[in-house]
């Protein structure tokens, strides 16, 4: 199949806490040097584009950040769709504001601790840190079992540090949704919409993509959902025993490709260095 773009998450596969992954940049140059598009599609919520453009430049990669689609943008988009003028209460580890103009944004440190704050139009949540304390979630619980509506920038239960692995909004959520009887809107990775606007950016068919993600469901699974061809890679937060649960149920859907890292990417595609 003809490579119409590739398509990549950056956390585990092409960095790992902003260090390069070995073979990275150079995947980036061989793809450039065949001329073949590329997109970044990240749930990082910690950074702006900008800022994570600069961070993969400064490790040895050529990024631009209009080329980067961050998990703030997508859901400043969908409040802008779905809920303008609203007063968003934003939860989030990361000064992100501005991948979201046009956004009425509040955030919990504007609120007394003392007083009974105003109720939000509706509440955004980012990645997870120290913000997520606990006044902050008790308020949020009880804002949702009111129904006022929560957007989550995504739903990821962890991400891989070079520390060891880090709890995400994710695993909140779980516990809110279930106990809540409420359900929140999820935008980012697994969500159809990222991987549509990334083919959009390129102007090419989700057929005509490859995908490549360190994650199962939020990133392969999902892009091959809406026609991309998946490829897993063995870093970040990929453990073998859940490929091989999920390799062990003959009706579930496989990835298209499982390679050790992004280094192996080229010879997968057929592409000389």
């Amino acid at each position: 199949m003809a490579v119409g773009g590739v398509l990549f998450d950056i956390d585990g596969v092409l960095v790992t806490s902003w260090e390069p992954i070995e073979g990275a940049a150079e995947t980036l140059r061989v793809l450039a040097k065949h001329q073949i598009a590329r997109s970044y599609l990240t749930n990082t919520t910690t950074r702006t584009r900008v800022q994570i453009a600069e961070l993969l430049t400064r490790a040895g990669m050529e990024v631009a950040a209009d080329e980067v689609i961050t998990a703030a943008a997508l859901t400043a988009d969908y409040v802008r769709a779905n809920y303008p003028d609203a007063r968003c209460l934003l939860v989030n580890s990361g000064d992100i504001a501005e991948d979201m103009p046009g956004i009425d944004l509040i955030y919990p440190y504007d609120y007394d601790a003392d007083v009974v704050p105003e109720t939000p139009d509706v509440i955004l949540l980012g990645g997870a840190g120290p913000e997520y304390n606990h006044l902050t979630l008790s308020r949020v619980y009880e804002w949702m079992t009111q129904g006022i509506p929560v957007v989550a920038m995504h739903r990821s239960t962890s991400w891989n540090t070079t520390r060891g692995l880090r709890i995400d909004t994710g695993m909140y959520l779980i516990g809110m949704e279930e106990t809540s009887g409420r359900k929140a809107t999820a935008v980012g990775k697994p969500a159809p919409a990222g991987f549509l606007a990334a083919a959009a950016r390129l102007g090419v068919d989700p057929d005509e993509m490859y995908m490549v993600g360190d994650d199962l469901n939020n990133d392969v699974l999902a892009a091959q959902v809406v026609g991309m061809t998946g490829v897993l890679v063995r870093t970040g937060k990929f453990r073998q025993e859940t490929l091989d649960r999920w390799a062990a149920d003959e009706f579930a859907m496989q990835p298209n490709h499982v390679i050790d890292s992004v280094a192996d990417l080229p010879e997968l595609l057929c592409l000389s260095r």
